[in-house]
């Protein structure tokens, strides 16, 4: 989905109470990583294109700069994609551990979730249903296989809700206006 795509949903979703648990969520997501944000999907499904999208939006709110931790990191894979699972056992109060699991979380996930919970971590899951996963998360939000929305849209809207929510990201917003009413808009 194209930025475009994203806003014409979030308009679409307006008035629902999946948009206003999204903001929530966004918000949730925004103020609990204070020092790190560590992003983990299933075995099966690391969140590459959610960790793209906040990466990209943390360039307006800090805050949202993901650390993906993976499940099994090839040796000799680049820093920023060679945290694994160990780093789970360093987290503390202070970090958020969002948690992405479109179908039941495996058992092993869950186990590492618990952990993180106990040394502190704010545990938060974007899922497809799974109890056991949005029982241990502080804040979640569920998105529904039969629901509004698809997963992967959903991921689309709690990353853009996260950053348009920040007064960093308005302020950047009206200055696009202002740019483009002085100078056009840029073409592509």
């Amino acid at each position: 989905m194209d930025a475009g795509q994203v806003t014409l949903l979030r308009e679409l979703l307006s008035s629902t109470e999946l948009m206003a648990d999204t903001r929530r969520f966004a918000r949730t997501l925004r103020s609990s990583a204070r020092e790190d944000l560590l992003l983990l999907g299933t075995p099966e499904d690391e969140p590459w294109h959610l960790a793209a999208h906040l990466d990209d939006e943390s360039r307006f709110v800090p805050e949202l700069k993901p650390t993906l931790v993976r499940w099994d990191p090839p040796p000799g894979a680049p820093a920023h994609l060679s945290v694994g699972l160990d780093r789970l056992a360093d987290a503390r109060r202070g970090e958020a551990l969002f948690v992405v699991s479109p179908e039941r979380a495996p058992d092993p996930l869950l186990e590492r979730v618990d952990d993180a919970r106990r040394t502190g971590a704010v545990i938060l899951a974007l899922d497809g249903g799974d109890r056991e996963l949005t029982g241990l998360a502080h804040e979640a939000l569920t998105v529904r296989p039969s629901g509004l929305v698809t997963f992967d849209q959903a991921q689309h809207l709690v990353s853009a809700a996260a950053a348009e929510e920040s007064p960093r990201r308005g302020l950047r917003e009206r200055l696009a206006r202002l740019l483009d009413a002085v100078s056009g808009p840029q073409l592509s």
